[in-house]
């Protein structure tokens, strides 16, 4: 996928500017390249982020020129979740390179539905390595495999392309399912006649005060 990028001679704290009219300054980088100041247009950005993500290659078009490059990090506003930066780092086609993959967990695990376990989730991404061209947009992760409690997904039960290097341990969990915790016990509920001897004592406090 595409996406066009304009140089940019505006830099440090003017770029407030180019957002107020919908561009996002970015810089592209990598392979011993000199850093390139450039502005992509915000709207047609997101479209391509949540189809690509940060670990599939896209080519970058800046002044008709094709580079592929990877979407290597975004900074968003933390309160109204605009894109105010993007890097994007520069590949070689054929050289391999190492890039964290979003897991994708699928299906339903019939320990939770059936023994009303709880599902733990222990990874969200995986390092991988492979070429630009191989690397996966995302690696699925069968819940149905989790049929009993206890029973645990490792790294080593991933399915991936070849050419496609896991970099984690083989045993690590990614995902298992727990026992539910069990309720706290409620306090003893208290008697009738508990109840009467209290106010019997009390009574008697009355009358001895009283005296």
């Amino acid at each position: 996928m595409e996406l066009k990028a304009e140089k940019r001679e505006i830099l440090g704290g003017k770029v407030s500017a180019l957002r107020k009219i919908g561009l996002v300054p970015a810089e592209l980088y990598g392979q011993g390249s000199e850093n390139e100041h450039l502005t992509i247009n915000e709207k047609e950005f997101i479209k391509v982020f949540k189809e690509a993500g940060e670990s599939t290659v896209i080519t970058l078009v800046v002044g008709g020129k094709k580079t592929p490059a990877l979407i290597y990090d975004v900074t968003t506003d933390s309160i109204s979740d605009r894109i105010l930066h993007v890097d994007f780092y520069l590949v070689d086609m054929a050289e391999e390179i190492t890039t964290e993959v979003t897991l994708d967990f699928i299906g339903e695990a019939p320990a939770v539905k059936t023994e009303g376990g709880v599902l733990i989730k222990s990874m969200q991404e995986i390092e991988v390595c492979a070429l630009p061209a191989n690397l996966p947009h995302s690696i699925a992760v069968d819940l149905s495999m989790l049929a009993n409690i206890h029973d645990s997904i490792h790294v080593k039960d991933l399915v991936v392309a070849t050419g496609v290097k896991l970099l984690a341990d083989m045993d690590t969990v990614i995902a298992t399912v727990i026992e539910q915790a069990a309720e706290e016990v409620a306090e003893a509920p208290i008697s009738v006649a508990d109840v009467k001897i209290a106010g019997s004592e009390k009574k008697k406090e009355e009358g001895e005060s009283a005296a």
